[in-house]
């Protein structure tokens, strides 16, 4: 049995970071992960006048619930979703002027919902030259709080902004939902918050934040269960092959995690405990329709593997993955047809019907790290594989390429 110690998450990393900078205090995060994404959001916060030191295993955040230190910034938030939604609501909470841009990959993903929700509530927030996108300034004023309606059906991300921003408001908020997807995202925000001292409470709909502020803990945070899906994939594809990982089990917060239920479906050997998961390979991969909504950053890892199955593989509910780094749904299906693969797509699914994908073959990775680590999985029965950009992967987990390569070569 082979063990992997993942990265941590970037979700959690991304929410602490924020939670950290409003606190009242000095935060300790430990084991945060360290990548692009989060480096560029603690690089964000420093820019903003925040105090952030980081040592290999910790990064300590100097708190302040008043709102930014500087009282004028330019930030980049590269590629970044999470620095470009959250650092745009966290500045609201203060007084100032900033400025947010971000890559051409990032400019092209959509912040409209939250963009409306913030003027709803009297931020002042204008967007340079697409409406709904990077780049943006917040002329910063304080937050009063209050009632809004937020549609969430593209990003669960506008939720937790909000949701993150409500203990800093005067007044507190209400945000109800007309639509929401990767509601287990959402749980996690919840979570956290209230580890750093927050009242929030769910009604039906509504989501209400009493005005509290923050407290700063030592927190650690827990291995990416996304990052852990290409690992539990390997195992379940691999005849004779198994994985552990500490640190993902019957506590997690991350929703990912179910990932490995599906696998169970598919075949799989799978047995959570307190301290981990591991998955086992059976020597089969059954056929299945899933519903991926709650899980869909996990869909290409799904859909990498799904040749492989003795019946078809229909991917259902995941039209939110058309707007993350790339179309997901259009790539995977454009790679897996490059790779000799029958699929079918539609608006908010996809059906992978199977065989025996055939090399060589260039991955076009449209710049985004999950399909880069989904077809690695792939790639372990198909020789010949290559990514015409497979430094990507720098976003969530730097080191891929070579934690990847051990554990194939060792499980």
């Amino acid at each position: 049995m082979t063990v992997i110690h993942i990265p941590g998450s970037k979700s959690v990393t991304a929410r602490a970071l924020f939670l950290a900078a409003a606190a009242e205090g000095t935060t300790t995060l430990l084991r945060p992960l360290v990548s692009d994404d989060t480096e560029g959001f603690a690089e964000g916060l420093t820019a903003l006048g925040y105090a952030v030191r980081r040592e290999p295993d910790a990064w300590h955040i100097e708190g302040r619930p008043a709102g930014p230190g500087a009282e004028t910034a330019e930030v980049y938030c590269r590629d970044g979703a999470t620095t470009a939604r959250f650092l745009p609501t966290l500045v609201a909470a203060g007084h100032g002027t900033y400025h947010f841009d971000a890559s051409a990959q990032m400019r092209r993903r959509p912040l409209g919902p939250l963009s409306t929700a913030l003027r709803d509530l009297g931020v002042d927030l204008r967007h340079g030259e697409k409406d709904g996108h990077h780049p943006l300034s917040v002329h910063a004023a304080g937050v009063k709080g209050g009632a809004l309606t937020l549609d969430a059906g593209q990003s669960s991300q506008y939720l937790t902004a909000l949701l993150m921003l409500g203990p800093l408001t005067a007044e507190g908020l209400d945000i109800t939902v007309t639509d929401l997807v990767s509601e287990p995202y959402v749980e996690i925000t919840l979570a956290m918050m209230r580890s750093f001292g927050a009242e929030v409470t769910r009604e039906g709909r509504t989501y209400r934040v009493a005005p509290t502020g923050y407290r700063a803990p030592t927190y650690g945070i827990e291995p990416d269960a996304s990052t852990a899906s290409y690992f539990f994939a390997a195992a379940a594809l691999e005849p004779g092959r198994s994985v552990t990982v500490p640190g993902l089990g019957t506590g997690a917060l991350q929703g990912d995690l179910a990932f490995v239920d599906v696998l169970r479906r598919m075949g799989a050997d799978v047995e959570i405990t307190d301290t981990g998961t591991t998955v086992r390979s059976t020597g089969t991969l059954r056929g299945l329709t899933v519903n991926m909504r709650d899980i869909s950053d996990t869909m290409p890892t799904l859909a990498a593997i799904a040749p492989f199955a003795d019946g078809p593989v229909r991917i259902e509910d995941v039209a939110n993955t058309r707007v993350k780094e790339c179309d997901r749904l259009d790539a995977c299906a454009e790679n897996l047809r490059r790779l000799g693969i029958t699929v079918e797509t539609g608006p908010d699914w996809i059906e992978i019907h199977p065989g025996t994908p055939t090399g060589p073959a260039e991955i076009a990775t449209h710049g985004d790290h999950r399909i880069v680590m989904s077809f690695a999985v792939t790639a372990l029965r198909t020789p010949g594989i290559t990514f015409d950009d497979p430094g990507c992967v720098k976003k969530t987990f730097p080191d891929f390429h070579e934690v990847f390569h051990r554990y194939t070569r060792t499980a």
